[in-house]
């Protein structure tokens, strides 16, 4: 029998877009601002490797991401939701911002994205099943699907399918 938890996360992606992010909204009313952290393999060779996270409802990847808690700093948010997510646990400090550091989405929220490596070999990826179903590691040039959002954030960084479009470059 699922946990209450995987069940409502479930339910929750299976509403339209739309109807998400209303609920989102009615939630944090006046913007939205999440924290995102790309995660690089620090002894992946050219062109490297990229943590992601197959989440509900499981049909494509995303990055380790969430909304900021009121008054929380990004670095911490994201510091925290790598943590809750992935099981990978370090201190704000050792996230970087990435250049842009914000990205500001036509549809009404802005993500703070940072960096940080951490070598994948000795690094235990953890996850909940509810929230988050399978964390991997990617090369760049070979991802798995990813969801829309994901591919537009990683299209700023010159990452994934999107990389190429002259609206990211």
């Amino acid at each position: 029998m699922k946990p209450l938890r995987a069940t409502l996360y479930e339910i929750f992606y299976r509403l339209p877009h739309s109807v998400r992010r209303r609920i989102v909204r009615m939630i944090v009313p006046k913007y939205i601002v999440g924290a995102v952290t790309l995660v690089r393999d620090s002894e992946a060779s050219d062109p490297g490797r990229l943590l992601l996270l197959r989440q509900p409802p499981g049909r494509s990847w995303s990055l380790p991401a969430g909304l900021l808690q009121r008054r929380e700093a990004p670095v911490v948010g994201a510091a925290r939701e790598l943590g809750e997510e992935s099981g990978i646990q370090l201190d704000p400090e050792e996230l970087r911002p990435a250049v842009p550091n914000a990205v500001v989405h036509a549809k009404g929220w802005v993500d703070v994205v940072f960096e940080a490596s951490v070598p994948a070999s000795t690094t235990t990826l953890t996850v909940d099943g509810a929230e988050v179903y399978e964390a991997a590691w990617y090369p760049l040039d070979d991802l798995p699907p990813l969801t829309r959002a994901t591919a537009r954030l990683l299209a700023y960084y010159g990452i994934g399918p999107l990389a190429d479009q002259p609206e990211f470059q």
